[in-house]
This record gives C-alpha cells, sequence and structure tokens, in this order.
C-alpha cells in the first residue's frame, strides 16, 4: 500500500466518513442486522454506534493497520463483541454459512476486485443471509455518469483504489445476491459525481 495508503489514508477516511451527515444512513444500513455479522471493510469502526441488539457479534475484515487502531475506542465502547477476524475482503478466512449478515459501508468502491469479494461474502453467508449495503458509486443519470467515468482514472489514483462509477446494483446482481430492499438517491454537500448512493439489502439464496 506505501506509505500513503497505510499512514495517510486511513486518517483521510476516517474523517471523511466521520461526518456527521453519514450517521442516519449508517444507522439506516445496520438497522435488520442480526446474529453473527461479517463486516468488511471496517475501516476505524465508524459502524460500531449503530449495530442494533439484535447482533451477537462482529468479525471486523480490515487490511489497514492504522484504521484497526484508529478504532480502538469505538471497539471498546461498543455494545457487542467486536474482533479483526480478517484483512481482505476477496478471500475470507471463515468456513462456508458461518454468518447469519454481513455489511459494507462506502467498500465495494475500493476492493480490486469487488466481484471476488461479493462471492466470498455469498459463501460465508447461510441461505437466506443478509448483506446490508450502502454505497456511492454509478449515478442514475446519464449525464453525471459521464463525469463519473471522466474522472474517476483521477478519483482512483488519489483516494488510494476508490471508484466513481461501480454499479452496486449490477455488481450484486451478478453475484447471484436477490435484492431486497433497494434505494438510490443524491447524498448532500457536494457535487453529485461523488454524491450517487446506493442503500439497501440484498439476500443470498
Amino acid at each position: 500500500m506505501g506509505i500513503y495508503g497505510e499512514r495517510v489514508l486511513p486518517r483521510i477516511v476516517d474523517v471523511a466518513c466521520g461526518m456527521r451527515f453519514n450517521d442516519p444512513l449508517r444507522e439506516r444500513v445496520c438497522a435488520g442486522l442480526h446474529g453473527r455479522v461479517v463486516e468488511i471493510g471496517f475501516g476505524s469502526g465508524l459502524n460500531a454506534p449503530f449495530y442494533p441488539a439484535t447482533v451477537a457479534s462482529v468479525s471486523a475484515v480490515e487490511p489497514a493497520d492504522l484504521a484497526w487502531k484508529l478504532a480502538g475506542n469505538r471497539v471498546a465502547a461498543a455494545t457487542v463483541p467486536i474482533e479483526r477476524a480478517g484483512l481482505d475482503g476477496q478471500a475470507l478466512p471463515f468456513e462456508d454459512n458461518s454468518f447469519d449478515s454481513a455489511l459494507s459501508t462506502w467498500t465495494m468502491c475500493t476492493i480490486p476486485d469487488v466481484a471476488t469479494a461479493l462471492a466470498e461474502v455469498r459463501r460465508v453467508l447461510v441461505p437466506g443471509g443478509t448483506l446490508h449495503f450502502v454505497e456511492h458509486g454509478l449515478a442514475p443519470d446519464h449525464a453525471v455518469q459521464v463525469w463519473q467515468h471522466r474522472l474517476n482514472p483521477v478519483q482512483k489514483r488519489l483516494c488510494g483504489g476508490c471508484h466513481l462509477d461501480r454499479d452496486i446494483r449490477g455488481l450484486l446482481a451478478i453475484a447471484g445476491f436477490e435484492i431486497r430492499d433497494v434505494e438510490s438517491f443524491y447524498g448532500e454537500d457536494a457535487p453529485r459525481i461523488f454524491v450517487a448512493q446506493t442503500l439497501g439489502v440484498a439476500v443470498s439464496p
């Protein structure tokens, strides 16, 4: 990852993704999580305050040591046990059918091989298990999409491989998930190319 990826980017993500206007989205996406949960792209633990009482445990998958260090206070204050149990969403170190729910918040944009990561999530979920997600990605409007495609190379270079234009619904469908609830909308306080959001729940059949 290099010095920038290891020492700088996790701090930037902690601040940018920790903005208060994201809290209602975190609360919505965490609602309905239950049982054993795997969270890919755990980051600095910004979702921890929003886990509902129905969650029994969380296995955190996070490659950045600094992000896990920054999560320390949130992990300690969480009402459910959280352990760092993996480093790579593309190769989850868990047995098949190990989890009742999975969580991904603003993570699919950055995983290099997101198709493999989603296949891994399906593998470790029990049949009928749910993937709860909120992601930025491909906008619903063509004019916005054009600029997302144009600026995507710059975005990837500056933001640790983050893509502006991934089709979240399409990726989930290709991975074999059944999308149960989904909503697409634009977030606040930024140009639309950056804040086209998709929030929902997908089921592993």
